[in-house]
């Protein structure tokens, strides 16, 4: 027989303790969050590959109503980041509505009993409303490159490290040189042998003002907590400004990519290298990394920068798109994650009984990305077009929460058994998405990026200020949605246990 719950929340990353924090703090308690890992921390969790640090200052990377005044460093390295939200989870009271281990494996809206009727590993829920808190970091994308199956030495993804495995002296080919790679390779350049570093298109490194954070700093921000709130709005305001050359004014790049010139000639005095790493795109298009180490990393002597993409996996080998073919013993992919093709809308079909992304038809698309027509009592977090390329997506991951919350409110004050985003408020906020993205710098800036969907529509970053996007998630406008009552069975309707407070 079916548990059934309220709220069932999918993930049990940020977005996931988020929304938990949230409920519990208006006294909704009929909530479960399910997470596939075996512990919380969603991206955090996942990714611990040699190196991995937050890219977002750490006073801005972190909830707001639960700062931590013990960061080691400006940037927050995995470790911390993942010890933190599981700090968070006892302080906001969340293990016993966690459910870990277990795995989503199909979910589908049922019309007559205006339920979720969600298979798991682990048995069967039935939800009156269901949450996808599924991040767009965790699962992992393997290039479609011939012979892949066919190599007998060890395989890996940045996102699924295998620590047990020893690259001391062995002959390496590393896979990309996106955020992940950018940071694990000059982790484990000095452990190889021989480390291949394969490059399709050269990405832009800015200058890493990452620093410790003293004793006496920390020191102050426990006894002083307004200290660290100042900080992070700095932190904010500086990261926001961002916005005018990405999404305002393209050319504006130009001065922060003079700056990752002159990082460049000062750190590779080569000129075929240096040529070599010179990216032919504008600063912003793909994603900016910064970095102290990289360029060092790849002037080591056992290391190679071979700028061409992989053509072949052998038995043995790794051959580039020129030709050339490199015997290696371990194959490391830095290739990033199903983004725009998110796994989890292969697993949730709508009113119709379609899945999600037949219903998106390579083009993610949502309102405020979060809630899609044709899935009633289905919302989602960090859904299309709600990434960022500039700032914390903590700060977006906030406003969703209230939006979800305030969604969860209009459905229990009313006698409706659903709610769902009208159509017309859906097209309508996207075709403004479309007009805002189409003079950003990801689309004028001359790249191919992981933020463009399966038809090369940016269905990934959000195009404007955050504080714009804020403001139009946590004021609720009841047009956008549409309640609807229907009679269901006694034996199978979820009774409306609590509803949620006001705060």
């Amino acid at each position: 027989m079916a548990q059934q719950v309220q709220v069932l929340v999918i993930g049990g990353g940020f977005s996931g303790i988020g929304l938990g924090h949230a409920l519990l703090n208006s006294n909704f308690t009929d909530f479960v969050i399910l997470e596939r890992a075996p512990d919380v921390g969603g991206v955090w969790h996942a990714n611990t590959y040699p190196g991995c640090r937050c890219d977002v200052p750490s006073h801005l990377y972190s909830f707001s109503f639960a700062p931590n005044p013990d960061w080691s460093a400006t940037y927050s390295p995995q470790a911390e980041i993942h010890a933190y939200l599981r700090r968070c989870v006892d302080r906001f009271g969340l293990r016993p509505h966690l459910r870990t281990g277990v795995e989503v494996e199909a979910a589908r809206w049922n019309e007559d009993d205006q339920l979720w009727h969600v298979t798991t590993s682990e048995g069967p829920w039935t939800a009156r409303i269901l949450v996808s808190a599924v991040g767009p970091l965790t699962e992992p994308k393997l290039p479609d490159v011939r012979g892949i199956d066919r190599f007998r030495g060890t395989i890996m993804h940045s996102a699924r490290w295998n620590h047990d495995h020893d690259l001391t002296g062995e002959r390496v080919a590393s896979i990309g040189t996106g955020a992940s790679a950018i940071q694990y390779v000059p982790e484990i350049a000095d452990r190889t042998g021989q480390l291949y570093v394969f490059q399709r298109s050269a990405p832009w490194i800015t200058p890493h003002d990452n620093r410790p954070i003293t004793d006496a700093e920390r020191a102050r921000f426990r006894a002083r907590p307004g200290l660290q709130r100042i900080e992070r709005a700095k932190a904010y305001v500086a990261k926001e400004m961002l916005v005018l050359g990405f999404a305002k004014q393209p050319r504006l790049m130009r001065l922060l990519e003079a700056v990752s010139r002159k990082h460049l000639e000062r750190q590779v005095t080569d000129p075929v290298l240096r040529r070599a790493l010179t990216p032919d795109f504008t600063l912003g298009c793909k994603r900016i990394v910064p970095s102290n180490r990289w360029y060092p990393a790849l002037q080591k002597p056992n290391v190679e920068l071979v700028p061409w993409a992989l053509r072949e996996i052998r038995e043995h080998s790794v051959i580039d798109s020129d030709g050339v073919e490199r015997e290696v013993d371990t194959v490391i992919f830095g290739t990033g994650f199903h983004v725009t093709d998110t796994p989890i809308a292969d697993k949730v079909r709508g009113r119709d009984g379609e899945l999600l992304s037949d219903a998106w038809a390579g083009s993610p698309r949502a309102y405020l990305g979060m809630s899609m027509p044709g899935f009633p009592n289905f919302f989602m977090f960090l859904g299309p077009n709600s990434d960022l390329g500039h700032s914390s997506m903590v700060y977006m991951i906030e406003a969703q929460v209230q939006h979800v919350k305030n969604a969860i409110r209009a459905l229990d004050l009313s006698d409706a058994t659903s709610i769902e985003v009208d159509r017309r408020a859906h097209d309508a906020y996207n075709a403004r998405l479309d007009r805002k993205l189409a003079t950003t710098v990801w689309e004028t800036g001359g790249c191919r990026t992981f933020y463009q969907d399966a038809n090369g529509r940016n269905a990934t970053i959000y195009p404007d200020w955050t504080f714009s996007y804020r403001r139009q998630a946590v004021r609720w406008k009841p047009d956008a949605y549409h309640l609807t009552t229907r009679p269901t069975s006694a034996d199978h309707e979820t009774a409306k246990a609590t509803t949620l407070d006001a705060s």
